[in-house]
């Protein structure tokens, strides 16, 4: 089951907090819902992560809590202090940047990959779940898109039957989830995104490899761009606040 209370991980209503601590919530979930807070800013650089508070919040043992704040500092996400704890760390434009820029050349491997050995099954699955994924455009379904988002490009990680690609793939995006997830809060991001996607799949149809992999490194860099703006430090994080993003 997909974890939605992420936007009550702070608050301080008794309701929103019944509704975020349940009985079994996993690592999973708590890296989603504390990762998802550190890079929509509610979290700020610096902040401690208090494993007996988070504990409590989500009601579970501290030790599932310091598997997650493990993951959440592979992930850069958090810096852990020996005999200290662990506070926000400060994500940099520049840091994203270059873990974007690697993104971009692993999916478009596995584009090019998919184009030249996805089997004729794979293909009509990837273009049917694709034009399925429109509708959830025209809704406006964020968080139903998103969990498309990240069918869609695991059918890519898949389709290039390549396993090494698919894994160091994979490792690289699960550091970026935050906040390829964060980007869909911004205005009008989802109808550009299926754009993108169509890009993509219609070179894997056509079984253009260069095609599929420029669209597919095209596509990770307007994410980059647009993910941008939640980089601790960047003016643009201003214009994250003024869109609604801090509420």
């Amino acid at each position: 089951m997909r974890f939605t209370a992420t936007k009550r991980l702070d608050g301080g209503d008794v309701s929103g907090k019944r509704n975020l601590i349940r009985s079994g919530t996993t690592v999973d979930q708590m890296v989603r819902a504390i990762g998802d807070r550190i890079v929509t800013g509610f979290l700020r650089p610096g902040e401690k992560l208090d494993e007996a508070s988070l504990a409590a919040r989500f009601d579970v043992s501290r030790t599932p809590v310091r598997e997650a704040l493990g993951q959440l500092s592979a992930m850069g996400l958090v810096e852990r202090r020996p005999n200290r704890g662990a506070i926000v760390a400060v994500v940099t434009q520049e840091h994203l940047a270059s873990m974007f820029e690697s993104m971009a050349e692993l999916e478009g491997i596995c584009a090019r990959f998919c184009a030249e050995r996805m089997t004729a099954g794979e293909r009509r699955a990837l273009e049917v779940e694709h034009q399925a994924s429109a509708r959830l455009v025209r809704l406006g379904a964020e968080e139903d898109y998103e969990y498309f988002n990240t069918e869609f490009h695991t059918r890519l990680y898949r389709g290039a039957h390549s396993t090494h690609i698919s894994e160091l793939t994979v490792m690289t995006r699960s550091r970026l989830a935050p906040f390829r997830r964060a980007q869909f809060m911004l205005p009008g991001r989802l109808a550009k995104s299926w754009q993108e996607h169509d890009a993509i799949v219609t070179a894997i149809m056509r079984g253009d490899g260069a095609a599929a992999g420029k669209a597919a490194r095209d596509h990770v860099s307007i994410v980059s761009e647009a993910s941008a703006v939640f980089a601790a430090g960047d003016p643009a994080s201003r214009k994250a606040d003024s869109i609604g993003l801090s509420s």
